[in-house]
């Protein structure tokens, strides 16, 4: 998978909703001004972390991430989360986010059962850091909003814990109704075994079947396309340099005719255009963060025919020219 996340356009209003000026949050974090009038604004794992340190920096308010978490307004909620609210049980809601998580990110939820307990935790399989506080509150405090809204309180987490110092405990405690172990080993909210089979108030049938019959389509689409997706990809890293990428060259690199590969790529609902587009995406990020290549150099490395063309797909990604990215990226660092 690669290291993209989706945020949600709607995210920009839920933080002016909690009087945090959104273009505040992406100049403390180096992000770009224009991320959110992007029309699918993503962002990898380093910047999603710097985008929720600057969220806490800029509110001052350390129930942030709580707050942001228990958004009520239907309108907002993702099809992940409509599925979640709508499941038969709460353990079937915590699986299914679970499950299409891998849609939209490296991000896994995990349950951990161990006898009368089980664990939930979430997982950023791309971290080279550890995770801010503000986002570990808002992961685990809407695994909380599901279940208490889903039951009408009836389900309330045994303990949670926390990786950070002891902080702000009796907020946290009088938030999630239980006890909070800080300089733990995880970041976890535990609950009872039996809660997982308690049956969702909120659960709908007819909107499930017509949210994840999609949803379900779309992960089976995806692990269709893995493989092949990926064998595309590392034939274009090995190729691209000095060269436009082409169907034929890379069916070639793969060991397949031209038809197989592209047979293989629309039966995985891809298209070979997808694949360069991201292929050639990652590997700039990685470029322009060495200081030692040049951006035309960049441009050449990515198989472009010249500068202006790599610099008019760079500002389509990320909002942002290169050298600005490349500014940006070292102002972070």
């Amino acid at each position: 998978m690669t290291d993209r996340f989706r945020l949600a356009s709607t995210f920009a209003q839920s933080l002016k909703d909690h009087k945090v000026p959104p273009a505040e949050v992406l100049r403390s974090a180096g992000l770009p001004p224009g991320l959110f009038q992007q029309e699918k604004p993503q962002v990898d794992t380093a910047q999603l972390f710097a985008f929720w340190r600057a969220v806490g920096e800029v509110s001052k308010d350390p129930a942030i991430g709580l707050k942001l978490s228990a958004e009520y307004k239907l309108e907002r909620f993702n099809p992940t989360a409509i599925a979640a609210v709508c499941s038969r049980t709460f353990g079937d809601a915590v699986e299914r986010m679970g499950r299409y998580k891998q849609l939209v990110c490296p991000e896994e939820i995990n349950l951990r059962p161990q006898g009368r307990e089980t664990a939930i935790e979430f997982v950023f399989t791309n971290a080279t850091e550890s995770e801010p506080d503000v986002l570990v509150d808002n992961c685990l405090s809407w695994i909380h909003t599901i279940g208490g809204r889903g039951t009408d309180g009836r389900i309330a987490p045994v303990r949670v814990e926390l990786v950070r110092p002891t902080r702000h405990r009796e907020l946290l405690e009088k938030y999630y109704g239980c006890r909070v172990t800080f300089k733990a080993e995880r970041n976890a909210i535990v609950f009872r075994t039996t809660d997982l089979d308690m049956p969702l108030t909120t659960h709908n049938a007819e909107l499930l079947a017509m949210v994840s019959g999609q949803l379900d389509a779309q992960v089976a689409e995806r692990k269709a396309g893995a493989d092949v997706g990926a064998q595309v990809k590392h034939a274009l890293k090995r190729s691209l340099a000095g060269k436009r990428p082409t169907l034929h060259h890379v069916a070639s690199e793969v060991g397949m005719s031209t038809r197989s590969l592209q047979r293989k790529l629309a039966d995985a609902r891809i298209t070979f255009q997808q694949v360069v587009e991201e292929t050639r995406r990652e590997l700039a990020h990685h470029y322009l963060s060495q200081s030692a290549v040049e951006l035309n150099e960049t441009a050449y490395l990515l198989g472009y025919a010249d500068a202006n063309s790599f610099f008019r797909a760079f500002n389509n990604w990320e909002g942002v020219t290169p050298g600005e990215w490349r500014m940006q990226h070292r102002a972070v660092a």
